[in-house]
């Protein structure tokens, strides 16, 4: 069986966490560093928990890199990953349910099954500038 939480490494450097789709814990837990642009939380509260109404405040942030969250909602994706210079570096499958932050490095995408993903990014989006196709 795969694990809950994966995490794709290569020369110590994260480029993916994988959150499967029979992951489950009660609290809340952050699977990335304070340091991320892009933060990745699992919460499992019961009902009648509340969490106190807040305001996000406008803070300055620099962003280098564009890191992007899929929700798998359905099907079956094989991902492969590539390292800065473009070699290929590990496939893996993500399907219904799962959860994967794509951080850094390369990727390339292939529908196994009919797809439906929810993807969500920092923004504003940049165009052509945002990325490089190979």
């Amino acid at each position: 069986m795969k694990e809950a939480v994966e995490r794709i490494v290569h020369e110590n450097k994260l480029l993916a966490i994988i959150i499967r789709s029979n992951y489950s814990k009660e609290g809340i837990e952050f699977f990335t560093p304070n340091d991320f642009s892009q933060q990745l939380a699992y919460m499992n509260r019961p009902a009648g928990y509340k969490i106190q109404p807040h305001i996000h405040n406008k803070v300055h942030r620099e962003v280098f890199y564009t890191q992007e969250v899929l929700f798998i909602k359905k099907g079956k994706v094989k991902i492969d990953f590539y390292d800065d210079q473009r070699n290929p570096i590990d496939t893996i499958i993500v399907q219904t349910g799962d959860v994967i932050l794509l951080a850094s490095g390369g990727h390339g995408f292939e529908m196994l099954e009919e797809t439906e993903m929810i993807e969500v990014k920092q923004g504003p989006f940049a165009g052509d500038a945002d990325k490089t196709r190979f």
